[in-house]
């Protein structure tokens, strides 16, 4: 369960003429962020950065483009509308990828790779696959015959083969002969080769099933079996037709996927299993080949989430040792900071045995050397090695919570307690490193910058700039850009004297002689943080712009704090959050400007489920809120999610029982309004259902939008428009308590504020 990570953003409000956001424009006008790439990459000889960019007229079409860093130049690659000009057909075993890689509502090229000679591009449309040449730039991408459905293509690292997935069996493509090879034959009903099993998807951030050695000599592949897990039969209602759905959901306390571990030659052959040891009942949680091409390194973890060890293995051989074990008293959180150095000596290794998110420097005895980071910070994770200068960069919040900054350590662990920001400019920096640490591309936004692409020097220095993006007539947000408020920044103490931030904006012509009702937004849930100096934040803004005091408040169990500031939340879910939230209600209740009667709440997923928890057991403090797609009952979701924080509920019965709703619904008597698409995989519709059946029992009054043929993002034409319309509609009806006025495309006047 991952949370969109809304930030906060614009320009102080000025007494101007400027044009009032509306939701329309939010989520149906085209990009308000301008043309601002993602999926940055830079090619295997540093000439180039790559990277998909929205067209002007849809947010939503991503084309591919280039900039080469010698002439200064961007320009068009592969226009994704030329290829499939009526619209993309996807398999479901791509929608649900995607589902699960929160790209569903994304269309064109959604992804690529870059051969390893840097000479071509490979990308999937529609389940087809293409070849872009750069020699030929004019010349249309080549397809490649992988029949329909491929998914997960990749180009083999000595760009001999390109690989892929179809019909749950791994497949090679020879590029010099064109021959098309299937390296696997079982796959099929509940048997997977090639693929990440479901929880691996969607909770362990392990979207790919196969790993090429870097010699090209040999594929290590997941298998799954999926047929101990439990069928959930489940209703989807579309507008127009119905859908029962059987779908294997491993959720907590049922069984999993059998997992296995093989490697299989490019030319063929039967594939050879690796031992992945008595506990059949584990996860595979990353694999990952030496810089040698003749050992592969894989971590497993048991059911509980307690252990994480660290395995060897030759692959010759299959004779296998543990290079090192990680253990916790609750449980371990995954991370990819796992970087094999080319002395084929060392490597490093990310760990929070601490207390906090380091890196750690072993030899490939699996002998500790020395920590690279440490202290009472965490970094977020391993950038790149330089290992010719012996300079380590990671990504961190060290210096301000709400931001992400790049900074540089020495391998040799001499500045582990004080390491080098590199990056400048409070805000949020995300950094794209060149293969060789030589140079990184920057992403850069704050809550006054859009997205900014820029390259750099190791040590910050600016090179180039690939999207200045200025925040000028000609930019998208520019009619807006003076009716938007700048958000506050600011801590409050936790019940137990913890240090919690919030985010604040102050309403559109902010008189502190008034009292103003709260929007008060949140997430909530673990591997998440909402409050932050980034750009973004338009639904925000413009709630803001409707009056209304809106305030996020980043609780414990939360992400980027250390891991104490998480575990709070272990054995029972929705208890230190709640209490974390409700101090920033009584904080918002301190202040002369805030009308404490009318504060009401709004989440989604985790944010949902923490909205219903809000209400239960705090009515008294709210006058209610919206949840959309909330989880009601944590024994529907899934094994690896929940069993990571509450463990088994045959082992924690009370735990399941005392982390629902259900079992606070007598508290409930603020207006709840309740939310959820049809057709939702990941919070199954049958939370929401089993939510109103407990309040229809009691008498207790609620409103209720279900939204067809909707997954768990609603983001089916017009759905995120209507939903955010409801939720304002909400807010001004129940919390502000004023009617709204008639809906038009453009937003209304602000309701005149509450006077003291």
């Amino acid at each position: 369960m991952r949370a969109l990570l809304l930030a906060a953003l614009a320009l102080a409000a000025l007494p101007t003429m400027a044009e009032k956001l509306t939701i329309e424009r939010i989520f149906d006008g085209g990009s308000l962020a301008g043309p601002a790439p993602r999926g940055l990459q830079v090619s295997p000889d540093g000439s180039r950065v790559t990277f998909l960019r929205a067209k002007p007229d849809d947010q939503f079409q991503l084309d591919l483009w280039e900039y080469q860093l010698k002439d200064n130049k961007t320009r068009l690659l592969v226009d994704s509308t030329k290829l499939e000009p009526h619209g993309e057909q996807l398999s479901d075993a791509e929608k649900a990828r995607r589902e699960r890689e929160r790209t569903a509502g994304l269309h064109g090229i959604v992804s690529y790779q870059w051969s390893p000679d840097g000479k071509q591009l490979l990308f999937p449309i529609s389940g087809k696959l293409y070849l872009y040449t750069l020699a030929t730039p004019d010349a249309a991408p080549r397809p490649l015959d992988a029949g329909d459905n491929a998914i997960d293509p990749k180009i083999s690292p000595k760009g001999r083969y390109v690989s892929f997935v179809r019909e749950q069996n791994l497949w090679v493509i020879d590029l010099a002969s064109g021959e098309v090879r299937q390296l696997t034959h079982d796959g099929g009903g509940t048997v997977h080769n090639g693929e990440a099993e479901f929880v691996a998807q969607e909770e362990m951030e392990r979207s790919e099933g196969y790993w090429w050695a870097p010699d090209d000599s040999a594929i290590a592949f997941e298998r799954y079996d999926e047929a101990k897990v439990p069928v959930t039969r489940r209703t989807e209602l579309y507008a127009d037709h119905t859908e029962m759905v059987e779908q294997r959901y491993p959720a907590a306390g049922q069984p999993n996927v059998a997992v296995k571990l093989g490697l299989v030659a490019p030319t063929g052959g039967p594939p050879r299993w690796i031992e992945l040891g008595k506990d059949p009942d584990l996860y595979l949680a990353r694999v990952k080949w030496l810089p040698d091409g003749k050992h592969l390194a894989y971590q497993r973890m048991p059911r509980s989430q307690q252990r994480l060890d660290l395995r060897l293995v030759d692959a010759h051989s299959l004779a296998q040792r543990t290079l090192l074990s990680e253990t916790s008293p609750d449980w371990i959180n995954l991370n990819d900071d796992l970087s094999f150095l080319k002395d084929g000596k060392s490597f490093l290794w990310g760990s929070e045995r601490s207390g906090y998110h380091h890196l750690y420097l072993y030899g490939i005895d699996g002998q500790l050397k020395h920590a690279v980071s440490e202290g009472d910070w965490p970094i977020d994770g391993l950038l790149a090695v330089n290992e010719h200068t012996g300079t380590v960069y990671v990504s961190s919040n060290k210096d301000a919570v709400p931001e992400r900054q790049v900074y540089a350590l020495r391998l040799d662990g001499s500045t582990a307690r004080a390491p080098v920001r590199v990056s400048q400019g409070a805000g949020t920096h995300l950094a794209t490193f060149a293969h060789d640490g030589s140079f990184y591309v920057d992403t850069f936004s704050s809550v006054d910058t859009p997205p900014q692409v820029s390259v750099h020097k190791p040590d910050g220095t600016l090179l180039a700039w690939i999207e200045p993006n200025r925040l000028d007539e000609n930019h998208p947000f520019w009619p807006y850009r003076d009716s938007l408020i700048k958000p506050e920044f600011g801590t409050l103490k936790a019940a137990d004297g913890q240090t919690l931030y919030y985010r604040l904006y102050k309403p559109a012509g902010f008189d502190p002689g008034r009292k103003y009702p709260v929007f008060d937004m949140f997430y909530g849930g673990p591997h998440a943080q909402l409050v932050t100096n980034a750009w973004g934040d338009y639904f925000n803004q413009y709630m803001a712009a409707q009056g209304f005091v809106v305030f996020t408040l980043d609780n414990r169990g939360m992400a980027r704090r250390g891991h104490a500031f998480e575990t709070p939340i272990y054995q029972q879910l929705g208890a230190a959050e709640v209490e974390d939230q409700l101090a920033g209600i009584q904080w918002l209740k301190s202040q002369p400007w805030v009308d404490g009667r009318r504060i009401g709440v709004f989440g989604w997923s985790y944010g949902g489920y923490m909205a219903t928890m809000m209400l239960a057991k705090a009515s008294d403090q709210l006058a209610g809120g919206v949840a959309v797609a909330p989880v009601t009952n944590w024994r529907l979701y899934d094994t690896f999610y929940t069993e990571r924080y509450l463990g088994r509920p045959q082992d924690n019965d009370a735990g399941y029982t005392r982390s629902s709703p259900l079992a606070w619904l007598d508290g409930l008597t603020a207006r709840l309004y309740l939310v959820h698409g049809m057709a939702d995989d990941n919070v199954l519709f049958l939370n929401s259902t089993e939510l109103m059946a407990e309040l229809q029992k009691r008498g207790t009054q609620f409103q209720f939008m279900a939204y067809p043929g909707a997954k768990h993002g609603l983001n089916l034409p017009g759905q995120r428009a209507h939903v955010y319309h409801l939720i304002e509609n909400f807010f001004q009806r129940q919390v502000r308590g004023a009617a709204p006025a008639a809906r038009t495309a453009k937003a209304p006047d602000p309701v005149p504020a509450t006077t003291r």
